[in-house]
């Protein structure tokens, strides 16, 4: 089968960063489902290990999380899905990626895709909406409803976890929601997502909030440059509030957060499959009701860039526009 993927980490001007590859077809495991792969998206998960992870001794290494396809062949045990079954999913850190034709992903980590929409559309969303949802529903310990109060501020709006953690947070909670963007494409692009309030990241936090009548926030989703965003961050959350990362920070100092009872929490999507834990199987029930929410119209696609045909070369592109970090929601691009 075709494939992209890489023999050694390289940074993305490396003649060899990315390969187009020939690789034998994949066999399911037991709770495995083959998927032929029609779409994937582009996170910056993929930029960070293609620049720093190496492959398996000997052999190469495809990244690609997001996806959305048909099931192909499943394995002796599964029970959720047939051949013929159209899925999106974000896949698991340890496992090759969907910059495939095929791809073997564990049924749990599954969910159908949303009948109304297609492959493209679907595979923007599956990686950043099981990060917003964990992060606001797992990690926040958030109820569904409009009883839910306070406010949630939402940094780098524009980004693809952002872009769908504030329609979560619009459209199923009662929480006052503000994103932060720099420029006026990412700023129309937060309040088109939802957002009540839109202020600049790239001026002190708490005199954007303080403009809006918000000196404070319950909730703070730390989407990028944490360590940067930290003493801010700090000033603004409320007293015993609560303050979720996904990113890398070099220095990340919690203490300014004791004399305010603040609880930190990281969110990591891949933590279920990658430890197999008990409840693996919640991120197909959050995909289902991710997939049934989009088809009644209450969560939109995130996707904003169709980037073309999956090979080497358009990957490449895809790459650089991700490391830049201006990308606004989700770039995609079509399976073989």
């Amino acid at each position: 089968m075709k494939a992209v993927g890489y023999r050694a980490p390289h940074p993305i001007n490396h003649p060899e960063a990315l390969l187009d590859l020939e690789l034998p077809v994949p066999e399911p495991g037991p709770r495995d489902l083959r998927v032929a792969v029609r779409a994937v998206s582009v996170n910056p998960v993929d930029v960070k290990l293609r620049a720093a992870a190496a492959p398996p001794a000997g052999q190469p290494r495809v990244l690609g999380f997001d996806a959305a396809g048909v099931v192909d062949a499943v394995g002796a045990e599964v029970s959720l899905f047939r051949p013929g079954d159209a899925v999106f999913y974000a896949g698991g850190v340890d496992r090759p990626g969907s910059n495939a034709e095929f791809q073997l992903v564990d049924e749990r980590i599954v969910g159908r895709k949303p009948a109304s929409l297609d492959f493209l559309h679907a595979a923007a969303l599956p990686l950043t909406a099981l990060t917003a949802w964990e992060m606001l529903f797992d990690r926040f310990g958030l109820a569904r409803g409009e009883a839910t109060k306070g406010t949630l501020l939402v940094i780098n709006g524009a980004g693809g976890v952002g872009s769908i953690m504030i329609q979560l947070a619009r459209k199923l909670t009662g929480l006052t929601v503000v994103a932060t963007a720099s420029r006026p494409k990412t700023q129309a692009w937060c309040h088109a997502m939802g957002a009540h309030h839109v202020i600049d990241h790239h001026e002190p936090l708490d005199e954007g909030l303080a403009k809006i009548g918000l000196p404070q926030v319950e909730y703070i989703a730390s989407l990028t440059a944490s360590d940067h965003h930290l003493p801010a961050v700090a000033k603004v959350i409320a007293p015993q509030g609560k303050v979720g990362l996904i990113d890398d920070p070099k220095a990340f100092d919690m203490m300014p957060f004791k004399h305010k009872c603040v609880s930190v929490h990281w969110e990591f999507m891949f933590v279920r499959s990658l430890f197999q834990t008990p409840d693996m199987i919640a991120q197909h029930h959050i995909l289902q009701e991710v997939s049934r929410l989009v088809d009644e119209g209450v969560l939109r696609t995130t996707m904003n860039e169709n980037a073309g045909h999956l090979n080497a070369a358009t990957l490449h592109t895809a790459h650089i526009e991700i490391e830049s970090g201006r990308t606004i929601g989700k770039m995609v691009l079509a399976g073989y």
